[in-house]
């Protein structure tokens, strides 16, 4: 069994979560999968995977587990209560071989408030029933000399005393296991560098810092749930906001485009919010103009965090640090690089909303294979109503 606990998932997820209780608990939605790996072949394991999903459905939080959630200072005891009765809807989720070669059709469809929790599992569950069918006799030692030679670049460089990492590798991790060794070294040989991890579980288990941001399929959905498509960013801003009274206060900058981001965060979001997540785009113009936009809106990007997650490695993230040290506040959470770097391909595997009740949802990257959207009528009307040039 690859998932043991329901909390082996992402923070973002649960915080998420709450939201959709307080403000939409009646939202109906729709998640599609997608492979971006070329030639995988997939369909021999459906059948373990849909094992695996139903074992996964059949989990309940335990009380050590909400405990640990109600601990945490922007958990509400209600929501809390509401998990104690929740569990995975089995009936909410379709596991099929696709017409395509050696690709599946997995799709999740129901309650917002109780499919919420699916997408991080069921990643990680196609991760490592592929790679455990394909990589018999894993390379972990290779696993463990690129992980030390990581670990070694940043502690052999002292203009690296303030350069903070956190683990963001759940959803495509080489194996659970994997993905506990890597925690529990960073935690040891990394020290005050690691800033922690997104896996709610793990945080728990060895006495890390759970951490997270606001989701693409958060402000997705409030394309159907806001009063009008042109305020549904500044809308989603707002309930949040609202929901966590300045914790959290991270807001994401990509589901729309950077100049979409910066039309709609304006001074009273620039003071509101603590900082702003890259996640897709060049990252060294993303954080240029995020500080420009800062100035210009008399804030003093200094005391403002800006968190860089988009296919991050070590030398990259190194090189950013550099680029802004003493400009702003940096962070980085580094995700497949940390949890599947042992030498083989990782699967680049998503599970995006694309629909939410009733109504197409999109998301329009910077980086074009990225934007998702299954309905090519909506994707243009999106793109012109946030001036959104055509790729």
């Amino acid at each position: 069994m690859i998932i043991t606990s329901l909390l082996d998932t992402d923070l973002y997820k649960f915080t998420m979560m709450q939201v959709v209780l307080h403000q939409f608990p009646a939202a109906q939605v729709q998640y599609k999968y997608k492979c971006r790996t070329q030639g995988v072949d997939l369909q021999p394991y459906v059948d373990e995977i849909r094992d695996e999903v139903r074992q996964l459905c059949a989990l309940r939080f335990t009380d050590e587990e909400l405990d640990y959630l109600g601990s945490m200072r922007f958990i509400k005891s209600d929501f809390v209560d509401f998990l104690r009765l929740f569990h995975l809807p089995e009936r909410c989720i379709s596991i099929e071989k696709s017409a395509s070669p050696g690709e599946l059709d997995i799709m999740v469809e129901g309650p917002w408030l109780h499919t919420i929790l699916f997408e991080i599992p069921v990643l990680s569950i196609v991760n490592e029933v592929y790679f455990r069918n394909t990589q018999l006799a894993p390379a972990y030692e290779e696993g463990r000399a690129r992980l030390q030679s990581k670990v070694q670049l940043v502690r052999s460089d002292p203009d690296l005393k303030e350069f903070r990492v956190a683990d963001y590798g759940t959803r495509r991790r080489f194996s659970k296991r994997w993905h506990e060794e890597v925690m529990v070294t960073l935690r040891d040989t990394l020290k005050e560098n690691f800033a922690g991890t997104s896996n709610v579980y793990f945080a728990m288990k060895h006495g890390l810092t759970p951490l997270g941001t606001m989701a693409h399929e958060y402000l997705q959905a409030c394309q159907a749930l806001g009063p009008r498509l042109r305020d549904s960013q500044t809308y989603g801003f707002e309930v949040w906001a609202r929901e966590y009274r300045g914790d959290l206060g991270i807001a994401l900058s990509d589901v729309y485009g950077m100049s979409a981001f910066l039309r709609d965060f304006d001074m009273y979001f620039c003071k509101l919010f603590d900082g702003a997540r890259h996640d897709s785009g060049d990252p060294f113009q993303w954080g240029e103009r995020l500080i420009a936009h800062y100035r210009q809106n008399r804030v003093d990007p200094r005391t403002k965090t800006l968190v860089f997650s988009d296919g991050l490695t070590f030398p990259l993230a190194i090189e950013l640090a550099k680029r802004f040290a003493g400009r702003c506040i940096t962070a980085f959470g580094i995700g497949t690089n940390l949890t599947n770097d042992l030498s083989y391909q990782p699967l680049q595997v998503v599970m995006k909303m694309v629909r939410c009740n009733g109504q197409p949802v999109a998301k329009v990257s910077d980086t074009p294979e990225k934007t998702m959207c299954d309905d090519k009528a909506y994707l243009a009307y999106l793109r012109q109503v946030f001036e959104i040039p055509a790729e």
